[in-house]
């Protein structure tokens, strides 16, 4: 396992670590705690020592298998969480500080700890970035030894380049991926400058860049995959990258073209992302301890050439950008 400084944190981590969302069972199946604690320690015997977790997977019982897996083992683990998406409605007119403290106190008593690694605002609304005093009471609980950093998840480049600009945001959590590939032009380049580490969610974008996919691939009913498409429960990005799937599908197939043969296209997808040296770490998901073997593949992989590189960016230029580029 490799490992890279998460910004200003100063924490050494896994280049590639875990996501959460769908431990304990695939988008759309319940929970199921010993699936997730199999994963988990899996992850950990593997020598992933960041888990990326939050209050609302599994209406908390995420964050209690993460808590179980830190307590349970002898290394180091760090942690992240998200807040701020229990809210109903999700407006920015519902971030307050006290509720915010509340769900920050919620996830101590979740995983049993003593203090957050890094808590990070769960892809608030624009407006909640403009707002001072949301970002100040972090510094209240980082006095308080209740959490140690803070971070943002985000949906777009401008709501990271807006939070780094509070000096208490130690990372900005975000979307990257060959079908996702405009941060690169102004945010990593700040984000850098300033010290922030960067975690790269959906890095497979839900699955496309897997290329097992097809016209043909049914999606459970409550799959996001399914019914989020267009949007209609959360930020449309999330989903496909916001890629319309069929063109996805095609793009996929170009890139099997341009890239080697020899490793999964999944693999490549990731260590596409590792070519950024401003990437921290990137957190893919595993429903099973198999995947979690699959995903660590990429760490092996040699770097892309020049070549390559550029023949992924042209297949982004031609199928992608259009529909894309601009909206995040």
């Amino acid at each position: 396992m490799n490992y890279r400084k998460l910004g200003k944190t100063g924490f050494s981590i896994s280049e590639i670590s875990l996501g959460t969302w769908q431990v304990g069972g695939r988008w759309g199946e319940p929970f199921s705690h010993s699936t997730a604690d199999n994963i988990l320690n899996a992850a950990a015997d593997a020598g992933i020592n960041f888990i990326d977790t939050a209050d609302v997977y599994g209406d908390g019982e995420s964050e209690k298998a993460v808590g179980r897996l830190v307590r349970s083992r002898s290394e180091r683990i760090f942690v992240a969480t998200k807040c701020g998406r229990r809210l109903q409605p999700h407006t920015a007119d519902a971030y307050q500080p006290a509720v915010l403290r509340q769900f920050v106190e919620d996830s101590l008593r979740n995983m049993q700890l003593d203090a957050l690694d890094l808590i990070q605002l769960h892809c608030p609304p624009t407006d909640v970035y403009y707002r001072s005093e949301i970002f100040e009471l972090f510094d209240r609980l980082r006095e308080e030894g209740k959490i140690l950093h803070l971070g943002v998840s985000v949906e777009k480049v401008e709501e990271g380049l807006k939070a780094i600009e509070f000096p208490n945001v130690t990372t900005v959590q975000l979307i990257f991926n060959m079908f996702r590939q405009r941060p690169p032009e102004l945010l990593f380049k700040e984000a850098a400058r300033r010290d922030v580490g960067l975690i790269v969610r959906v890095p497979l974008a839900s699955g496309l860049l897997t290329g097992k996919f097809s016209p043909q691939t049914h999606f459970a009913a409550d799959d996001h995959r399914n019914f989020n498409r267009n949007g209609e429960a959360f930020d449309k990005g999330e989903t496909f990258s916001g890629v319309d799937y069929n063109t996805g599908l095609e793009a996929v197939e170009e890139l099997k073209k341009v890239l080697p043969n020899n490793a999964p296209l999944a693999a490549e997808a990731l260590r596409w992302i590792l070519m950024f040296d401003e990437v921290s770490c990137v957190i893919p998901g595993a429903s099973s301890p198999e995947q979690i073997l699959s995903n660590l593949q990429a760490a092996e992989l040699p770097p892309l050439t020049a070549e390559q590189m550029q023949a992924v960016r042209d297949v982004y230029e031609r199928k992608i950008k259009p529909l894309v580029h601009y909206t995040w």
